[in-house]
């Protein structure tokens, strides 16, 4: 009996071992949350749609674009609804969130492309967004994206 036990040891921490990567693997309830709200922001932006933009971002956003611009919320909103900017697909890939406490870091990659001042354009790069809840509600705080060299 003890020699059975013995034997089988080893397999029960393999399973155990496996159930707990496979845990890790899927995203708690605020990283699917996060993880959502990066996929609206997408749709949001996509749409031009600054009323929705606005309650995923908060007051005090810092965003850094990828030619190394810095913009408050105010210019991020007035450069996404401009007139000559039309954005026809905005999408992430590889996204990971890692929630602490109440504070998260998303990062990821994205991929965009649209119409700008009547030239077509394509960009894809890296992001990572930190998001904050505040009065209960995630809200981005800071953005920062890198362009990917072809």
């Amino acid at each position: 009996m003890m020699r059975r036990l013995l034997a089988a040891a080893p397999i029960l921490m393999v399973l155990a071992l496996l159930l707990q990567a496979q845990d890790r693997s899927k995203p708690s309830d605020a990283e699917g949350r996060i993880l959502a709200l990066e996929t609206a922001w997408n749709h949001a932006e996509q749409a031009k749609d600054a009323a929705a933009l606005d309650q995923l971002l908060a007051n005090s956003l810092v965003y850094i674009d990828y030619d190394g611009s810095i913009m408050t919320k105010g210019e991020f909103l007035a450069e996404i609804t401009a007139v000559d900017l039309h954005p026809s697909q905005i999408i992430n890939d590889e996204m990971t969130a890692h929630v602490y406490g109440e504070a998260a870091i998303v990062t990821g990659t994205y991929r965009e492309k649209g119409v700008l001042k009547g030239k077509p354009y394509l960009r894809h790069g890296r992001f990572t967004d930190t998001w904050v809840k505040l009065d209960g509600t995630w809200q981005c705080v800071a953005s920062q994206s890198t362009l990917i060299s072809k």
